[in-house]
């Protein structure tokens, strides 16, 4: 299970699926860390069971056990978030954001790795999950951190294209069971 194989899974109408694949991760520029917690948080972000099988051991095998937990804590507390932020973004009546959220998030705090990291693949969650108040409020903390736009688009890249894959594979799997 890997990287390799997750692109020959891919079909032959998204080629363009396959290339990206290898592209942005294959060939990223980001370090270690930052590009293995962005494909694990955004592959469960995907929701899909065949990226997730495919691409956890390479990641596991290229995070430390504290940036494997972290990653997968990012995609955790951002599907919450991301609901949550999202919703209350959305509804007219903006009342609904002077109310305390009362939700339990300490993870944000206190992720066990550089918070850089952290906040990248909360970044990338929330690409997936379309939480544009998200979006900015981690883009925001990374543009102060000192991140540059080039490292930020490479994590949505990330995002984007895992999730797409997902799609496609998804769609297979349902198609090839009828």
């Amino acid at each position: 299970m890997s990287l390799d194989s997750l692109k020959s899974a891919v079909p032959d109408y998204a080629k363009d699926l396959k290339l990206n694949l290898g592209s942005v991760i294959g060939n990223s520029d980001l370090p270690a860390q930052q590009l293995w917690g962005t494909v694990l948080a955004t592959a469960i972000a995907s929701r899909s069971p065949i990226v997730l099988r495919e691409l956890e051991p390479e990641a596991k095998t290229n995070l430390t056990p504290e940036a494997y937990r972290a990653a997968k804590s990012a995609a955790a507390v951002m599907a919450m978030n991301n609901v949550f932020y999202r919703t209350r973004h959305l509804l007219s009546d903006h009342e609904y954001g002077t109310l305390r959220a009362g939700l339990r998030m300490n993870v944000i705090g206190n992720p066990g790795v550089d918070k850089v990291d952290f906040e990248l693949w909360s970044f990338a969650v929330s690409a997936i999950n379309g939480c544009g108040m998200c979006l900015d409020s981690h883009e925001q903390v990374l543009r102060k951190a000192g991140v540059d736009r080039e490292t930020i688009q490479e994590a949505f890249k990330i995002a984007a294209v895992v999730e797409a894959v997902g799609v496609a594979l998804d769609a297979e799997a349902v198609l090839a069971a009828e």
